[in-house]
């Protein structure tokens, strides 16, 4: 005879262990729902964009000092999640419309993780910051403006979703967002390498950023009622949602706007004609957002999904055009 079948205290410690593994694996789950990791992958191609256009104008990458500078964007990044799921805890717990990219993670709440542990880990990626920057800082050679930019980076990506300042329900902090994101991320990397900044950064980061902007905007529509409901001042609460449907699509024709003339004053080829690829998901995109103003039944899933595709596309045909070129 089995002597654990007729011993409840094994039975019950065998149990519990088998409980705790699952709510280990269950905790785990949601700690990597709070990470919001799919949104990494877009630190790690604009990175990757400046250390293209880099390695386009003959610049040597070191190996070793991407690693470090990708490192240092991605826990910035990270903090940034953490801090945003912390202090709007609240509001994202009692949102219905919550899609995978907007929303928040809807890993804190009862039943799930503490509010706390999003501060927990926001403090451990505030700490491997300090090393990786520290690491940069031994290794020497770097610019003074490549650490402008990595601390100007820093700066709006902490007061976006911290206080005192809190800028993602200031008015403009979608913008500064757009202008962090997508504009001094890949100045950084391209200055860690080439030391200076070039025409081609800018060329190659506008259409970005108002794509950007653009992005954002479609990722508050499905939360409009409820960051009115909480008083979460967002661009599209300040504004009204028709004011901030209009300036969505005026963002994805200026992308578009900003492309063309990009190639016309010396964008390489392949980068503005490859990027144009995305015009259909520029094209859908308004009309998705025209759509929700005539009042048809909204799909969140597939108009946030589109509204990422379409920066992410742009995105990645830029930095695929820059290596092939």
């Amino acid at each position: 005879m089995d002597s654990q079948a007729g011993d409840p205290f094994r039975r019950s410690a065998a149990s519990n262990g088998g409980r705790c593994v699952e709510l280990s694996w269950r905790s785990l789950w949601l700690f990597l729902r709070l990470s919001r990791a799919h949104f990494l992958l877009g630190g790690l191609l604009l990175f990757g964009l400046g250390a293209s256009i880099a390695r386009y104008l003959g610049v040597r990458i070191d190996t070793a000092l991407y690693l470090l500078g990708q490192g240092l964007v991605t826990f910035i990044q990270a903090m940034t999640h953490f801090l945003n799921e912390y202090y709007d805890s609240e509001t994202n717990e009692q949102n219905e419309n919550r899609t995978l990219f907007s929303g928040g993670s809807g890993a804190i709440g009862e039943g799930k993780l503490p509010r706390r542990v999003a501060l927990q880990a926001a403090i451990v990626t505030l700490a491997l910051i300090a090393i990786f920057a520290s690491l940069l800082l031994r290794r020497g050679g770097l610019s003074l403006l490549a650490w402008s930019l990595a601390l100007l980076g820093f700066a709006g990506a902490f007061f976006y979703a911290a206080p005192p300042l809190r800028l993602i329900g200031s008015g403009y902090g979608e913008l500064v967002a757009s202008f962090v994101v997508a504009g001094l991320v890949p100045a950084f990397a391209f200055t860690l390498f080439a030391g200076r900044l070039h025409r081609l950064l800018v060329m190659s980061a506008a259409p970005l950023i108002a794509l950007h902007f653009a992005m954002l905007i479609a990722l508050e529509l499905p939360d409009y009622a409820n960051d009115m409901k909480f008083g979460k001042r967002t661009l599209m609460v300040r504004l009204g949602w028709q004011a901030a449907m209009r300036m969505h699509d005026t963002a994805i024709l200026l992308g578009v706007l900003f492309l063309l003339l990009a190639y016309l004053y010396g964008l390489p080829s392949r980068v503005a004609l490859g990027s144009l690829i995305a015009l259909p998901l520029a094209l859908a995109q308004i009309w998705q957002m025209n759509r929700i103003r005539l009042g048809y039944p909204a799909r969140w899933q597939i108009f946030t999904a589109g509204a990422v595709a379409l920066f992410g596309l742009t995105l990645y045909l830029e930095m695929i055009g820059y290596i092939l070129s």
